[in-house]
């Protein structure tokens, strides 16, 4: 199957939300299920055919990087964000050197759910048309999510183009920390810590932001009870194919 074979795992956050479970270790490697978060995000990705993956890191990044030197079913480089975090989308683009030119997945290291039908990211691939979209973003149901509190993210029509939602509306997606990219998406970003938000707002206005929704459930996993009852949900559940 074609699509993206390169990725950015997001991982250089504080986890302040995680305490205590991040005083003595990065979110990142915060077990769920009997896997660290940030494996479960590799697994998943390896599983669509990613070759390489670039981590970004920041708090603890010397455990995150011993950590992921076990594994060698995907090449692995970092992105040093050690000086200081910049954001979402400032650390994608100091990353971007690393993705040549092509389009790439962008994963949240605390991305974690159950798949319906099919697979998730196989799905994003065979959905990713680069002359028709700058990002595509994978879209939970609020119905269906366990451990999601907040209103939702964006509204999506027929054809699958993403819109914000009014303040004070609900909607029915929240968006999981998934996303296929193209680099010119990021080519009128503001320079230093910025949020992906600023650059999905002028992908939508051009009409060049799009979902695709998840047949399956996502598990928000952002403090301890919610590792709690994330484990409870996935004991006897595979995450992965």
């Amino acid at each position: 199957m074609s699509g993206p074979t390169r990725a950015m795992v997001m991982a250089a956050g504080l986890g302040t939300r995680m305490r205590p479970l991040t005083d003595d270790k990065p979110k990142p490697l915060v077990v769920v299920a009997g896997r660290t978060l940030l494996d479960h995000a590799l697994d998943r990705l390896v599983a669509a055919g990613v070759t390489l993956a670039v981590v970004n890191v920041h708090y603890k990044a010397a455990m995150v990087k011993a950590h992921l030197a076990k594994r060698h079913d995907v090449e692995i480089r970092f992105s040093e964000e050690t000086d200081a975090l910049l954001g979402t989308g400032g650390g994608v683009v100091k990353a971007m050197p690393h993705f040549a030119g092509e389009p790439f997945f962008i994963m949240n290291s605390d991305s974690v759910w159950v798949e319906g039908f099919g697979h998730a990211l196989d799905r994003m691939k065979q959905r990713w048309n680069p002359d028709m979209m700058d990002g595509l973003l994978l879209m939970a149901s609020m119905v269906t999510a366990i451990g999601y509190e907040g209103p939702g993210d964006f509204s999506m029509d027929p054809d699958g183009r993403l819109a914000r939602v009014e303040e004070q509306r609900l909607t029915p997606f929240a968006f999981p920390g998934v996303q296929i990219v193209h680099p010119r998406l990021f080519d009128k970003a503001p320079a230093g810590v910025f949020s992906t938000n600023r650059v999905w707002d002028v992908a939508i206005a051009a009409g060049r932001l799009y979902g695709i929704r998840l047949d399956g459930v996502w598990i928000h996993v952002g403090t301890p009870e919610a590792v709690e009852e994330a484990d409870a949900f996935l004991a006897d559940r595979p995450t992965v194919r």
